[in-house]
């Protein structure tokens, strides 16, 4: 099972009035992701700022258009899990200077999340996209 693409969660998300459905959804999204290994679980891809535990991995592949990234994460809150996810849908299998020039802020606010996430889940949300926006600008540097 694979995360489906952020316009479909968009499209989803519109079906679903009440709040309780939603994070049931978001829980339902983070068992879509690919699992973490154990050794990955390691204090270089801990995000700092995050409430629960959330680890991040980035994958570099290298074409010859340019690099693309693909992340892969875990939490040990279900919940996180499913914002994990659905960050990976906003970000997974994109160039750096895509990742840098997608509004992660806009994206969770058409899904209606700032306004029903806790202020910690919203910073942790907030710790999770600067990692990714810093891993990705780190590749953007490499490819200058």
């Amino acid at each position: 099972m694979s995360t489906p693409p952020i316009e479909q969660i968009y499209d989803d998300f519109s079906f679903i009035d009440d709040w309780e459905e939603r994070y049931r959804y978001v829980i339902e999204l983070g068992r879509t992701l690919e699992p973490l290994p154990e050794e990955a679980h390691s204090a270089e891809n801990k995000v700092q700022g995050c409430v629960s535990q959330v680890w991040l991995e980035t994958n570099r592949e290298d074409r010859p258009a340019g690099p693309l990234l693909t992340f892969r994460g875990d939490s040990d809150a279900l919940i996180v899990r499913g914002l994990i996810a659905i960050l990976f849908s906003l970000y997974s299998g994109r160039t750096p200077h895509e990742i840098l020039e997608t509004d992660a802020e806009d994206a969770f606010s058409r899904l209606g999340l700032k306004e029903h996430l806790t202020p910690q889940r919203s910073n942790g949300l907030a710790a999770m996209v600067q990692r990714v926006r810093r891993d990705a600008a780190a590749v953007a540097e490499t490819v200058s």
